[in-house]
């Protein structure tokens, strides 16, 4: 039999129980806390909130709890947590409303999934060598899923008499539309290439990058084709960084976190010599900034 959340560990393993909380009570307030402001004697802002008109809320709430992460911010990271919590309690209240599910569903769903994608935990399969072999686990155990939706809704369609069938789920469907553009064309790149579309080398990567970017030249500027040519050049060169091992996405928020931080050291030392950063000229800017450069 697999092991369970609650089973005793094995022999020889040790865990730590003084980092497992008991947020039962807690958690029960704060559903009960949304659930109480979307009554018809509650907060009117939050009754008339649909999925729909507080989605932007989610994603804001998401990059500011990342911002705390990069910034190694523990103590805003708590609040920001929250503020990402209250999003996915508010929706499941929301839902809830609607007659369409409960934040019970949400979290059993959940766990259930967490449970059936770690068989290597908690069922009989072999233990994960190391973090790659538990991905690969992982995107098998979402593959056998896929099919099996694939398959009910086949089941469906041929039960209700419809004349129609709906296409299956593809490879890409569960990768998210609303992800940012260079995480989503890493994540549908990456399944296409465990699918075998894939180059042999990151050199033939940077081949692919080359022919982009005369396809991009040949295009007359301002056109709509050289933007889409643009794009095509953007693509390649996340699979450069695909090949390489690289989080595209991380790596431009990085680059753009540096180049903040040195814009405003600059500012610094414009304001102690009572100069406007606007005012300068394009050379005095350059100093400005190899001096900050080569200060770090």
């Amino acid at each position: 039999m697999g092991e369970t959340a609650g089973n005793p560990p094995a022999a020889g393993a040790a865990r730590d129980e003084s980092t497992l909380a008991d947020a039962r009570a807690s958690f029960q307030s704060l559903v009960r806390t949304i659930w109480r402001l979307r009554q018809p004697d509650g907060c009117p802002w939050d009754r008339e909130q649909t999925h729909a008109s507080i989605a932007g809320n989610m994603i804001e709430e998401a990059y500011e709890a990342v911002d705390c992460i990069e910034s190694g911010d523990a103590a805003h990271l708590r609040e920001e947590l929250g503020d990402v919590l209250m999003q996915v309690v508010l929706h499941a209240q929301i839902a809830a409303d609607a007659g369409e599910f409960t934040i019970d569903d949400v979290v059993r769903d959940l766990d259930e999934k967490l449970v059936r994608r770690h068989p290597h935990v908690f069922g009989s399969a072999e233990g994960a060598r190391d973090a790659d072999a538990v991905l690969d686990i992982w995107d098998e155990v979402k593959r056998a899923e896929r099919e099996g939706r694939n398959a009910a809704e086949d089941g469906a369609a041929s039960t209700d008499g419809a004349n129609a069938e709906p296409a299956p789920e593809g490879l890409l469907d569960s990768v998210p539309l609303a992800f940012p553009a260079l995480m989503q064309a890493q994540k549908v790149s990456k399944r296409a290439a465990k699918a075998g579309f894939e180059w042999d080398t990151v050199e033939d990567v940077w081949d692919q990058v080359a022919s982009e970017r005369a396809e991009f030249e040949a295009e007359e500027p301002g056109s709509d084709a050289r933007s889409l040519e643009f794009g095509d050049m953007l693509f390649a060169l996340v699979n450069v960084a695909r090949k390489e091992g690289i989080d595209a996405e991380g790596a431009l928020r990085a680059s753009t976190a540096k180049f903040r931080r040195r814009w405003a050291a600059m500012e610094g030392i414009a304001r102690e010599r009572g100069e406007r950063l606007e005012d300068l000229s394009t050379s005095e800017l350059n100093a400005l900034w190899d001096g900050v450069k080569g200060g770090e």
